[in-house]
């Protein structure tokens, strides 16, 4: 009997679970290797009470991001973010206008290939520019520290976002106003949420969204 030949998605799937349990396996892979080669060994119980403390909220992120992500990076987009890191930074919206401008949909199999693409260009890109800013860290530092250069450094992630919003809150603006009314409440009346909570608040925007958008929908609005 022929054997079954593999569909591009079953070959993804497949990949995309090898590659995810071995980068568990690397990352745990690491304190153990430190604790065994300095013999530091940690105390258990504050170690287990902070887990506690703080691993519930990472749980529900990790789940969530996985219903936002799966839709808008296809399933092999997905899983190399996932190996990769940086999803909302980065991988996200190079991902998002790569399939822009090539008019596709991450849920069609050329979406995919696309989506897939572009992040794995994204994450060489930055491990280039990683491994090159290690080199030359210490001439560049005098330069990146200046006064004149620090606040557009600060701005670079707004605006990778701001040029993607133009783009698609012209496609939809009535979708649009209720997830940026609630943006605009949750970061001006909590000022703990500051850039470094991008990977939690894009998960929430986009559920929201979809909330809003099932109402309006059943209003006939959209």
């Amino acid at each position: 009997m022929a054997k079954k030949e593999m569909t591009y998605l079953e070959s993804v799937h497949r990949d995309g679970r090898i590659w995810g349990i071995v980068l568990c396996v690397l990352i745990f892979a690491f304190p153990v290797a430190v604790m065994l080669i300095f013999n530091a060994v940690p105390q258990w119980k504050p170690l287990i009470n902070g887990l506690i403390a703080t691993m519930p909220m990472y749980w529900a992120v990790g789940l969530i991001e996985i219903f936002t992500y799966v839709p808008m990076l296809g399933a092999g987009g997905t899983y190399l973010s996932f190996v990769t890191g940086n999803i909302s930074n980065l991988k996200l919206p190079c991902a998002i206008d790569a399939m822009e401008r090539a008019g596709v949909k991450a849920s069609s199999e050329e979406g995919e290939i696309i989506s897939t693409i572009s992040i794995a260009v994204s994450s060489i890109v930055t491990t280039v520019i990683i491994i090159l800013g290690v080199i030359l860290i210490a001439p560049l530092t005098p330069i990146l520290e200046s006064p004149v250069l620090e606040p557009a450094f600060d701005l670079i992630l707004p605006a990778l976002f701001g040029g993607l919003a133009v783009v698609f809150v012209s496609k939809n603006v009535k979708l649009s106003i209720a997830p940026i009314i609630l943006m605009l409440i949750l970061f001006i009346s909590i000022p703990a949420l500051n850039k470094g909570t991008v990977g939690i608040m894009v998960p929430v925007g986009v559920v929201f969204t979809v909330l809003v958008a099932r109402i309006m929908y059943k209003k006939g609005m959209l």
